[in-house]
């Protein structure tokens, strides 16, 4: 298999678990801190936002996690995804390295972020919830739910940064597609958006605000949760599907990674950190640079 350029699985080679980071960390992570008491948050202080099931996730300490089979039925539509050889990039910098790539752009809507959309609105679907409320930058995280809630039946409600609304239409077109209610943020839905426009009818939003109102909405019904596509630990583990994938992907042609490479902002893209523990049980010593963003924060808060 020495001219490969991309290595597939087949679907039954797919993962079944995801894995969980936390067990091999050398120390427990900081717990997450309630906003109003700046205590550490109890599984009670979750419950307004997230079903129970991603909250147990979110504070396991299982190391593994099966996946729902209604879960595996819908990743089935693009997963496995490829891992490539860069063997032009190669050539050009003339390199002895070689160079792969995971691709997650072949998911429906463009991005890794279906990876966790779709099971956090599985596990709502389990607990009858009627409507799930978030936020958006660009778009992909935003068009990632809006994909998850059409295969479950939910519906789903999304404010999208004002400047980020306005400059990328085709985005908020997908989101309409999948049957996704787009608000710009600031919005006139929210008390919180209504004092912001009589402020500046022309404020540009930022993701910050556009969380506020996707909160504000969730907490008004017991029917209707909140969901988060980045930061959290459950989003985070769903993402190991990626580095599980790569791991079997690497082994079909012989390779163990040498340095693994990702851009890091919230962390939901730099799963492949949580292979870690399977790449150290060689004997190599795996490097893991984190690439972030030097543009200003204002900037970043428009990328998610």
């Amino acid at each position: 298999m020495s001219d490969y350029t991309k290595i597939l699985l087949d679907e039954n080679e797919m993962p079944t678990q995801w894995y969980n980071v936390v067990p091999d960390l050398p120390v427990p992570p900081p717990p997450q801190l309630h906003p109003g008491t700046m205590q550490p948050a109890t599984a009670d202080d979750f419950a307004a936002l997230f079903p129970k099931a991603l909250i147990e996730q979110e504070m396991s300490t299982e190391r593994y996690i099966d996946i729902p089979g209604e879960v595996l039925d819908v990743y089935r539509l693009w997963r496995p995804s490829p891992l490539f050889r860069a063997r032009r990039l190669e050539k050009l910098l003339d390199t002895p390295a070689k160079i792969f790539y995971k691709y997650e752009g072949v998911s429906p809507a463009g991005s890794h972020k279906p990876n966790t959309a779709v099971p956090q609105v599985y596990y709502n679907a389990l607990e009858g919830i009627k409507k799930l409320t978030t936020e958006t930058g660009a778009g992909q995280w935003g068009s990632s739910l809006a994909f998850a809630c059409a295969q479950f039946g939910l519906e789903c409600e999304i404010w999208q940064v004002a400047a980020s609304y306005n400059a990328k239409p085709h985005r908020r077109t997908m989101m309409e597609v999948w049957g996704g209610k787009v608000h710009p943020s600031p919005s006139d839905v929210t008390d919180f958006g209504r004092s912001l426009l009589a402020e500046n009818p022309n404020h540009p939003g930022s993701l910050g605000i556009a969380i506020s109102e996707a909160v504000s909405e969730a907490v008004k019904s017991d029917e209707i949760r909140y969901a988060l596509g980045s930061v959290l630990n459950h989003v985070l583990l769903h993402q190991t599907i990626i580095g599980e994938e790569a791991l079997l992907q690497l082994a079909k042609v012989g390779e163990v990674p040498d340095v693994l490479v990702g851009c890091t902002g919230g962390g939901s893209n730099f799963k492949l950190l949580l292979v870690k523990r399977h790449c150290c049980n060689s004997q190599k010593s795996v490097k893991f640079p984190t690439c972030w963003s030097a543009a200003p924060v204002e900037a970043q808060t428009l990328a998610v």
